[in-house]
This record gives C-alpha cells, sequence and structure tokens, in this order.
C-alpha cells in the first residue's frame, strides 16, 4: 500500500490548472454559500512532540486496569497471568503485521507457529485437527453450528444447553437467523423431549456459563443416537485437570482463547480456537496451516484446504466471514510454549484450588448460600444475602472488582491463579461488610 504524502503548494496549483479551476475556492463553487462555513475552527493549535506525549499520556491514566483492582470478575473473560516473554516476543517486528501468509516462500516463520498452534490445541483438547483461530469464543461456537448444519444433509434443528454463555448463544441465533434453522434452547432435564432425528448437533459449554462441569459422556451418547454432532465450547486451562472433550466423543470443540497468554484488553481483540475430528476437517472453516515439503525435501508450510470465498465459489464455501487472529493465535503458542505441560496443569490445579477455597469461606460467612451442588471450576455462583450491586459497589471502593450480578440476589464470581489467600481473605471479607 502507497503511503499517503500531502501534496505541496506547487503541485495543487498544477492540479487545479489540470481540471481547469483558478483556486480551490472556485473548485467548491457548487455548494451554496448558506452551508459553507466561514471563519476560523474551534481547533487548538499544535503541540509538540514532548507535549503531546504528556497530554496522551494523562488521559490513559485516568483508565483503571486489573493492575489497579484485584479482580474476581469473569464471565467470559478471565484474569490471568500473562507471562513477560509474550509481549517481548510479539513486539518483534516480524511479527507486527502478521496477516494471512498466502504466499509460504517468505512466510514459513509464520506459517509454522500457527502449524504449532494448531497443533498444542489439538493436544489440548483430544482433536484430529485445528484452524488458525477465529474471531473469539462465540463466533468461533456460531461457525461450529453452520458447520453441523451445512454437514448433517436434512436436518436442520440445533439445540443450545441453557448454560451457554447468553451472549455466545446470541451470536449463534444472530449467524443462523437467515438460515432454514430451528434453534432450540434445551436443559438437561428437557434434552431427552427436544433430542430426536431431525437435530444437526448439540451444544454444551463446559466449564458453563455458572462455572460447572458438564457431563460430556452422557451428552454425547445422547446426540449420537440421531447421528448428530456434539459441539463442545470450553475453557482450555481447564483441560490442563480435565478429560479433554475429544475422549468423550466431542466432533467439534470450541471456545475462548483469550485465558492463554491474551490479557483482558477492555474486551479484545480476543481469539476463537476450532477443532474438529478428522472426518469432518474438510468442512472447517477459516484458514488451516499444513506441513508438507518443498522441492529439495525440506520441511515446509503452507495454507491447506482452502475451502474459502477468496478459493471457491462463494456458496461453496466453508464460511464468509471468520479470520484469524493470527497474532493473538502467536500469544496464544508462545504462552503454551513457555508454560508446558506440567505448567497448564499447576494452573489449572491453582485455579481449582482457589475457587474452592473462596467459595467455601463465603459460604462460612452466614452471608451467601450455596445455589448448586455439581462441580466447578475456576467460577462459581453464590445467593447473596444483600444487594449484589452494593457490595459490588463497597468492592470497587475497597480496590476489588467484585462478580458478575446474574440478578436475583446471584453472584457469579471467578478465581484464577493470580489471586493470593491474603487476596480472597480480604475480599470475603470486605464483601461481607455490605451485608
Amino acid at each position: 500500500m502507497a503511503r499517503y504524502i500531502p501534496n505541496t503548494n506547487e503541485q495543487q496549483v498544477e492540479m487545479l490548472h489540470a481540471i481547469g479551476v483558478k483556486n480551490i475556492e472556485q473548485l467548491f463553487d457548487i455548494i451554496p454559500k448558506a452551508v459553507k462555513f466561514n471563519g476560523l475552527l474551534n481547533i487548538p493549535g499544535g503541540l509538540t512532540e514532548m507535549e503531546i506525549i504528556k497530554y496522551f499520556s494523562s488521559l490513559a491514566n485516568l483508565n483503571k486496569t486489573t493492575d489497579d483492582y484485584i479482580c474476581f470478575l469473569g464471565a467470559g473473560a478471565y484474569d490471568h497471568y500473562v507471562p513477560s516473554v509474550i509481549d517481548h516476543m510479539l513486539s518483534r517486528q516480524e511479527f507486527y503485521t502478521s496477516y494471512t501468509p498466502y504466499q509460504p516462500e517468505i512466510s514459513q516463520g509464520m506459517l509454522q507457529a500457527i502449524f504449532e498452534y494448531q497443533t498444542m490445541i489439538c493436544q489440548l483438547t483430544s482433536m484430529d485437527a485445528c484452524n488458525a483461530s477465529m474471531y473469539d469464543g462465540p463466533t468461533a461456537l456460531a461457525e461450529a453450528c453452520v458447520m453441523a448444519y451445512s454437514t448433517q444433509k436434512r436436518k436442520n434443528k440445533i439445540l443450545l444447553l441453557d448454560s451457554i454463555h447468553p451472549e455466545a448463544k446470541q451470536v449463534v441465533s444472530t449467524y443462523l437467523q437467515y438460515r432454514d434453522v430451528d434453534i432450540v434452547q434445551t436443559t438437561l432435564e428437557t434434552l431427552v423431549d427436544d433430542i430426536d432425528e431431525n437435530t444437526a448437533c448439540l451444544c454444551v459449554q463446559t466449564p458453563n456459563y455458572y462455572g460447572q462441569v458438564e457431563k460430556l459422556k452422557e451428552l454425547g451418547e445422547a446426540i449420537h443416537k440421531v447421528k448428530g454432532l456434539l459441539v463442545v465450547y470450553t475453557d482450555p486451562i481447564s483441560l490442563g485437570i480435565l478429560q479433554p472433550p475429544g475422549d468423550f466423543g466431542a466432533d467439534i470443540v470450541v471456545g475462548e482463547g483469550q485465558v492463554l497468554g491474551n490479557p483482558l484488553a477492555y474486551g479484545g481483540p480476543y481469539l476463537g480456537f476450532f477443532a474438529v475430528t478428522g472426518k469432518l476437517v474438510r468442512k472447517m472453516p477459516g484458514r488451516i496451516v499444513g506441513q508438507t515439503v518443498d522441492t529439495e525435501g525440506k520441511r515446509a508450510f503452507v495454507l491447506t484446504l482452502q475451502a474459502r470465498e477468496q478459493h471457491i465459489r462463494r456458496e461453496k464455501a466453508t464460511s464468509n466471514i471468520c479470520s484469524n487472529q493470527s497474532l493473538n493465535a502467536l500469544a496464544a503458542t508462545i504462552y503454551l510454549s513457555v508454560i508446558g505441560k506440567k505448567g497448564i496443569k499447576d494452573i489449572a490445579k491453582r485455579c481449582l484450588v482457589n475457587a474452592h477455597y473462596t467459595y467455601e469461606q463465603l459460604i462460612d460467612t452466614g452471608l451467601f448460600e450455596k445455589v448448586s451442588d455439581k462441580p466447578f471450576f475456576k467460577e462459581f455462583v453464590v445467593k447473596c444475602k444483600a444487594n449484589v450491586s452494593k457490595i459490588n459497589d463497597h468492592l470497587i471502593e475497597n480496590g476489588f472488582l467484585g462478580g458478575y450480578d446474574l440478578g436475583d440476589g446471584l453472584w457469579l464470581v471467578a478465581v484464577t491463579e493470580k489471586r493470593t489467600k491474603e487476596e480472597i481473605d480480604l475480599f470475603v471479607k470486605v464483601a461481607g461488610e455490605v451485608v
């Protein structure tokens, strides 16, 4: 792309002469004088570089981040530790413009990084193939539903378990609103009645929106009896200690990859991961990096199975709007490489222990009540005896980001590996002060 260079006065005169007008005012004579602005705009004068840096730094300092608050807020975006090596590696200039590497002969580094990302996601989820990433978790779930509908001929029912994140369900509805699809929200109790031979897929989130772990084996058996697909939306950190969805017969596994070395960043950009069984790989949306050999027999990487709208007829494409979040996926790749198998297991265990300790301490105060006996990972719901918004307001005044207000006195609290015992104890104490 050519750079924009402002033209000089001489160039302006030359251009005006070429189009046959004397000056710029004459060029705009067609505009009625009544609507023209006369005078000077109320814009302050220019600043030096030093002055403008001070000005914008003062504005930036008005923002509060998770460095300013101790975070117990989750509901889809989580305050995990991001190793400093990630920013260091992402700041290397060869990764600055990490657009799709269409020219493999000059993009082997980025292609290999994406290939390693795909490999590690497959290992985490116990699936056969993974794409190069997607916009975020909810859009990955929506694409999974589109894929299930497209591959399951003559089936047009999509079942969404009600414990899926409500915003993810909204994205699914938006994606599918102009297709001949019947989207049905179901529960574990009504699933038997809702599932039938017309069901293309069953979507389940585990750990779910409320932090609870779902029983994938029974759900997988139920959908596979009618030859539908099991779509699992999961937290990759939980797979450090939980059995992967692929072991329970999941056909498509998707999720939000923000937790893999990406900061909260006020809601984005994030990345969605998308993994499938071998029989579905040719129907998978997005870009896929494959391994091959070059003309000299050396290991090489290329984009493969490119069934996207740029490469084939639009109506035949696996997707028309998905994209590759390669810089975010690179962060996830570095994160998984740095922490390794033992690291992700340790982080998951720490989340589990911290969350259960926080839960027990809140219940022991007598000011919060148990809502469910289902097992949970790093997030849980309690019933508050005081107004949830008042609790959160009091917490933020004392340096905490409280849990998410679900309404009806229900409080969704998230606890990651970053939280210490001292922070948790103080959180419980301050939360209890409102009651």
